[in-house]
């Protein structure tokens, strides 16, 4: 048995999916289509996944416990092939699959570019006002000082800032240090994600916008297992281990709780507002239309856009909003040192 690899990721778990799903839209049969994807494979983790899968396969083992067997696919994954293998849609569940993680992978993504260019440049502004209160502002203060005069108001504090920062630069820098490894923490490590992810779903700002990707997540997955011969309450209790917010999750289980009730599965999904009134108005078209498997999936395929939209739109109006602000504060630092400099040296004249 090879030695256990880390969980894929999104990008990973999408392209693996799509090179699956051809191979048995090709008429190959499971073994078949690893085995070419094994020989196709370029790095040598994928090599182990599939040669570890392979040898389960050969080992008489079903296609489930092959995924099962090399330890980096997720639980969802995992249930969904079991699935898949028990209804004789396991080609259907592999497409379904490849979709979901693609919308996955580009939400992550857009998030990661809507958060990283503000922060660089955020550390330029940082990085230039610092050089400018350090070792700018005390060569204008030298000038003063030779011209008889002294610095004043907002210059000087100015000044006082760049020396404190100057004689604790040591204890800033050590500072600084534990907030790049607090960073890695939360960005690197699936507990320090989960618990960002649990603040910037509770906070004002960010709130809506986690609420519609947990909504898209659920549509898509609920998408993926209605296509599948699972029942409405086991479909919502999978989906709701993989939503990541608890607003959603209340509601999932409020669904599930009414559909015990005796509610039908579509009326159970527009009582309990997951959606809004527009994707419920579809949920509910497409119930009476026996087609609500592909009325989610639209419904997630519109959340997916419009949060390509909305990172979009977040991070075409921070930039500008963020170059505005630093040429500001530089035009402040320069002019309340400029001015009465030009003062003093007109009243020499």
């Amino acid at each position: 048995m090879a030695k256990k690899q880390k969980e894929l990721n999104n990008k990973e778990l999408a392209l693996f999916f799509d090179q699956f799903a051809m191979t048995l839209d090709a008429g190959l049969n499971h073994t078949d289509g690893i085995q070419i994807m094994l020989e196709d494979a370029a790095s040598s983790d994928g090599k182990r996944i599939l040669e570890v899968m392979l040898e389960t396969l050969h080992e008489g083992k079903p296609l489930s416990k092959a995924f099962e067997s090399p330890g980096v696919f997720p639980k969802y994954t995992l249930d969904m092939i079991a699935i898949g293998e028990r209804s004789g849609k396991t080609d259907d569940v592999a497409h379904s699959l490849s979709d979901y993680y693609a919308r996955e992978e580009n939400i992550a993504q857009g998030i990661k570019n809507a958060v990283t260019y503000p922060l660089l440049i955020i550390f330029m502004m940082f990085i230039v006002i610092l050089v400018l209160i350090i070792r700018v502002l005390p060569v204008f203060n030298q000038v003063f000082v030779q011209l008889g005069s002294e610095m004043s108001g907002f210059s000087r504090a100015l000044l006082n800032l760049g020396n404190a920062i100057s004689r604790y630069s040591l204890v800033l820098m050590a500072i600084l240090f534990l907030i790049i490894i607090l960073y890695f923490l939360l960005s690197k490590t699936r507990s320090g994600r989960r618990m960002f992810n649990r603040f910037l779903q509770r906070f004002p700002v960010t709130k809506g916008f986690y609420n519609k990707i947990a909504a898209g997540r659920f549509a898509s997955s609920m998408a993926l297992t209605m296509n599948t011969n699972l029942g409405p309450d086991e479909s919502l209790q999978m989906v709701e281990k993989i939503v990541d917010n608890r607003e959603v999750e209340a509601k999932i289980a409020e669904c599930r709780e009414m559909i015990r009730g005796g509610l039908s599965f579509t009326d159970a999904l527009v009582d309990s507002r997951i959606f809004n009134n527009l994707y419920s108005r579809m949920i509910s078209v497409g119930g009476k239309a026996g087609a609500i498997d592909k009325a989610l999936s639209k419904i997630a395929v519109n959340y997916a856009a419009e949060i390509d939209d909305r990172i979009g739109n977040i991070i075409s109006i921070l930039e500008p909003t963020l170059v505005i602000i630093f040429s500001i504060i530089v035009c402040m630092i320069l002019l309340s040192v400029m001015m009465p400099l030009m003062s003093i040296m007109s009243s020499i004249g």
